[in-house]
């Protein structure tokens, strides 16, 4: 991505460690857990290849093109998956994000050369809207319920740290979108 290498790599070590928690959250005993956890460990991990700054490491040419199929793939596996579950469609979303942004990012020579517009573009304004509005509504659903409470919990099928993860990557999309 474009933009400042240090909080580039604060973005890298922020996705691969939600990346990292929702590997650990596929060993759950809920299936459907086990499923969006899978989807999610995909998006983090995604997210900090393609947050790595181009001072550190400029990927080949053939890269760009290669996440914008993998994530493609993922976008059509939400959208197979919404079907049954409401919260797929914010996967849907997130990998239309994450293509958007691959499908920029191999374009970017191009704009370097005055082709470029000005202006924040339609798509990356309504994704930004998108995300801001996800990370308030994730982050109101972090505050804690009065008598909330109950069983110790594997730390796999732990709720609030699943939430905090898609915090995480929603503020995560939110910085990426921003250097777009």
């Amino acid at each position: 991505m474009h933009g400042p290498a240090s909080p580039g790599w604060l973005l890298v070590a922020l996705c691969a460690a939600t990346g990292a928690y929702c590997l650990l959250r596929m060993r759950s005993g809920v299936e459907e857990q086990r499923r969006a956890a899978g989807g999610e460990a995909l998006m983090g991990f995604g997210m900090a290849a393609m947050a790595v700054p181009a001072a550190a490491f400029t990927p080949p040419a053939w890269a760009w093109p290669a996440f914008a199929a993998i994530f493609g793939a993922a976008a059509l596996r939400a959208l197979w998956a919404a079907r049954a579950s409401a919260h797929h469609l914010h996967h849907l979303v997130g990998a239309g994000a994450m293509v958007y942004m691959a499908a920029v990012m191999a374009a970017a020579p191009a704009h370097r050369h005055g082709h470029g517009g000005s202006g924040v573009p339609l798509l990356t304004g309504v994704l930004l809207l998108y995300f801001t509005g996800y990370v308030l509504l994730a982050g109101a659903r972090l505050l804690p319920v009065a008598g909330a409470g109950g069983a110790a919990v594997a730390w796999s099928d732990r709720p609030e740290v699943a939430r905090a993860c898609r915090l995480s990557m929603g503020i995560g999309m939110l910085a990426m979108l921003l250097t777009m």
